[in-house]
């Protein structure tokens, strides 16, 4: 697959915790002094589905579906020992260890500051993170380390099928553990919402456009034009949601920083299994780097969705879901830093001997 000018990180991209700091204010601002206007918006909702948040909830994840090139499925084969890496530790791996983590921390090292319902919220909203591996900023931090974009695409593609077969049961189970019950068919009509219905429209318009402007076009000319509207979105998404959670974040502020903490951990200790998996595995840095990278980076888009929809915006599992959007950047950055500094690691790509 081409990389295309979406692949670099765009200075939104590259400041979205800024971005989300900001939103957060102004969100807040906006509950506390003109709570009239969450008020009203929270009215226009069905099945306990906001209809604001959900149609900005589109415009972050449509543009990131059409993105994936899904006929790229066909090339699973040519390098399977990569992509098995990144299938166990996105599925068998990652959702456990999110629960584990933020289950000790929320429940026994925070125990004086967190109470018990609300940290079965916060940790209701750290299963929603943990069971989403991400399908989009991941072509970011594979560009930024070089990463092999042909198998990046290949990850991405098999993690959007297996989102939809895995992710419910797993949420459902973690959840049930936690001692959270929610409804299967609400957690099924989120997934159809969130993934399947952005995911047939992006599979096809990319089909559409390729085949009547062809791919240069598409890449080039056509994904670009959705690059502020995703990340408009995602902004005023978190505006919204801000406004609900007002209350909750002035009551408990301190609670920002130990929800980002086990976030943190979690994501370190994901990224350096998968890598280190795949130095283990003596595979190219091209492969290990992507694999490291979609570990460790959440689907936070989808998160903060299935959150709103199961437990409603003010809940406080929806504000873990965007403390995940908060810590992402600048953690994944570093991360991203660590794989650059460490392609001594790992045997060189056939494809690079000759540079």
């Amino acid at each position: 697959m081409k990389q295309s000018k979406t692949s670099g990180i765009s200075f939104f991209e590259k400041n979205l915790t800024l971005w989300v700091i900001l939103c957060m204010v102004a969100g807040v601002l906006i509950g506390k002094f003109l709570p009239a206007i969450p008020a009203v918006l929270a009215q226009f909702e069905y099945a306990k589905v906001s209809i604001p948040i959900a149609v900005l909830i589109w415009l972050m994840i449509y543009p990131m579906m059409m993105k994936v090139d899904f006929a790229s499925i066909k090339d699973v084969g040519k390098n399977p020992t990569g992509l098995f890496v990144t299938w166990v530790v996105n599925w068998l791996i990652k959702p456990f260890t999110m629960f584990g983590i933020a289950a000790f921390f929320f429940y026994v090292v925070f125990q004086a500051l967190i109470p018990p319902d609300l940290a079965r919220d916060y940790l209701a909203g750290a299963v929603l993170l943990g069971a989403a591996p991400c399908t989009a900023m991941v072509f970011v931090w594979s560009h930024l380390t070089r990463g092999n974009p042909a198998y990046t695409v290949v990850q991405v593609a098999t993690n959007d099928l297996i989102i939809l077969v895995a992710f419910t049961p797993i949420v459902a189970v973690l959840l049930g553990v936690g001692g959270i019950t929610i409804p299967w068919n609400t957690l099924f009509l989120s997934v159809f919402l969130f993934v399947v219905i952005p995911l047939a429209g992006g599979i096809l318009t990319r089909h559409l456009v390729i085949k009547n402007k062809g791919e240069a076009y598409f890449n080039q000319a056509f994904i670009p034009k959705f690059n502020n509207i995703t990340i408009g979105g995602l902004l005023l998404t978190l505006v919204l949601i801000f406004s609900f959670q007002g209350d909750v974040i002035l009551g408990n502020p301190l609670h920002i920083v130990l929800i980002a903490v086990p976030l943190i951990i979690q994501t370190t200790l994901i990224f350096f299994i998968a890598y280190l998996a795949a130095k283990a595995l003596k595979l190219p840095h091209n492969v290990a780097a992507p694999a490291g990278m979609i570990g460790a980076s959440n689907f936070f888009e989808l998160a903060v969705a299935v959150a709103i929809t199961l437990f409603g915006a003010s809940s406080p599992a929806v504000l873990a879901t965007i403390v995940g959007v908060l810590v992402e950047v600048p953690v994944m950055l570093f991360l991203v830093k660590i794989a650059n500094r460490t392609t001594h690691w790992f045997p060189m790509a056939p494809e690079t001997k000759t540079t």
